[in-house]
């Protein structure tokens, strides 16, 4: 059987998503890594700015998404926002969202059917979205707020049980943008603010999928994704793919049946999974040092993550398992960042990786700095390391 040790990973891992040569544009990056996770908006810019090799990855990445609308966000693996290539789009739609959807409609109607909103809360529901997407189609993008002017049954309250004291009647205007979203019908477009916010504009499906986005089979989409989840993060356990996708055992184990793949070693005992084809070493490429966002595709791309992540875990990670800013070289992680309300970037390692990796990470850090300007970027979700470098 072939074996794979963690310094192999690591090369696998620093070539494939661009933590050695790097990338060209964004649309590279994201279809290296399949997706960039944009739950934290800040992001999806700083993972492209790591990874990109020209300089002014933040303007790129408004171009392929706004202007070329070669990437698009929307809600994917594990009910988490993603930034995603067009083309990947159906894919995720039909592998993992839709199955995300039909759980929020059917909350949805439930807590609809509570209000007087008739007899048949589902079927008001569909009419309440047939008629925003219509407005949507009219206005090309549009908020919440005004959405609600044009559809005013989005301004129907839901009311909290009576002993919730602390809850307050809520419009259902984010939750059936919410579930619009989740169905495919609707995209977050342009933040109101800049490109840090997480308030976005609404935007029809039609504007990045003319026609909308395909449906596809559901089985036949998970196969696909883990296809293009093992080139990139293979080798890999089954119990990796499982995490990344949020997808249950079943439907993890026939998404690999519809797949040539094979068994290898892992250093650390366990089994892991390539395809078929993809058994050959891959060289060790010369070493580079980056700075990686909180919550980046690379750190949160694996459950088992010792082989990179070594003991730095209680530093990095906060308390529902999302990672900071993270400080990479030679496919490992070895320290963490932070920035400082004067904009400076600071650094601390947490392995001593030598002279050429210090110097290395100081350069990554100058590079950030430059790119940042004067925008200010504190993760949405606060760690140990992050917060003392913080300040």
């Amino acid at each position: 059987m072939r074996t794979f040790d963690a310094a192999e990973r690591r090369a696998r891992l620093a070539v494939r998503h661009g933590l050695a040569a790097g990338f060209d544009r964004p649309e590279d990056a994201a279809e290296a890594l399949l997706a960039l996770h944009a739950t934290d908006p800040a992001s999806v810019f700083l993972a492209a700015a790591a990874r990109l090799r020209p300089p002014g990855a933040v303007p790129a990445v408004e171009r392929a998404l706004y202007a070329n609308r070669t990437l698009v966000r929307m809600l994917g693996m594990r009910r988490t926002v993603f930034v995603v290539p067009v083309g990947l789009v159906p894919s995720v739609q039909a592998g993992c969202t839709d199955a995300v959807a039909v759980r929020l409609r059917t909350r949805l109607v439930q807590l609809l059917g509570t209000t007087a909103v008739g007899p048949d809360p589902g079927g008001w529901l569909r009419e309440v979205e047939e008629s925003v997407h219509r407005a949507l189609l009219a206005r090309g993008e549009a908020t919440g707020a005004e959405l609600s002017t044009d559809e005013p049954r989005l301004r129907v309250q839901l009311h909290p049980p009576p002993d919730k004291a602390y809850a307050r009647p809520q419009n259902i205007t984010s939750l059936v943008i919410g579930l619009m979203a989740a169905e495919g019908l609707i995209v977050r477009g342009r933040p109101l603010g800049s490109w840090t916010s997480s308030q976005y504009r609404w935007a029809p499906v039609e504007a990045w999928l003319p026609g909308g986005a395909p449906a596809l089979d559901a089985q036949a989409a998970r196969t696909g994704l883990a296809r293009r989840w093992l080139a990139a993060y293979g080798p890999a356990t089954v119990a990796d793919l499982r995490w990344w996708t949020g997808w249950t055992a079943g439907e993890t184990k026939r998404a690999l049946a519809g797949l040539e793949t094979a068994e290898v070693g892992l250093d650390d005992g366990a089994a892991g999974l390539v395809l078929a084809d993809d058994l050959e070493p891959v060289p060790a490429p010369e070493p580079r040092a980056a700075l990686l966002p909180a919550l980046d595709p690379t750190a949160m791309g694996w459950a088992g993550r010792d082989w990179y992540l070594g003991e730095h875990g209680p530093a990095l990670f906060d308390r529902t398992g999302n990672i900071g800013p993270t400080v990479w070289w030679d496919g490992r992680i070895i320290g963490g960042w932070a920035q400082r309300a004067d904009g400076e970037i600071a650094v601390r390692l947490l392995a001593d990786a030598g002279a050429e990796a210090t110097a290395a990470v100081d350069i990554a850090a100058g590079r950030l700095r430059a790119e940042l300007g004067d925008v200010r970027v504190t993760p949405r979700f606060r760690t140990p390391l992050e917060r003392d470098l913080s300040g």
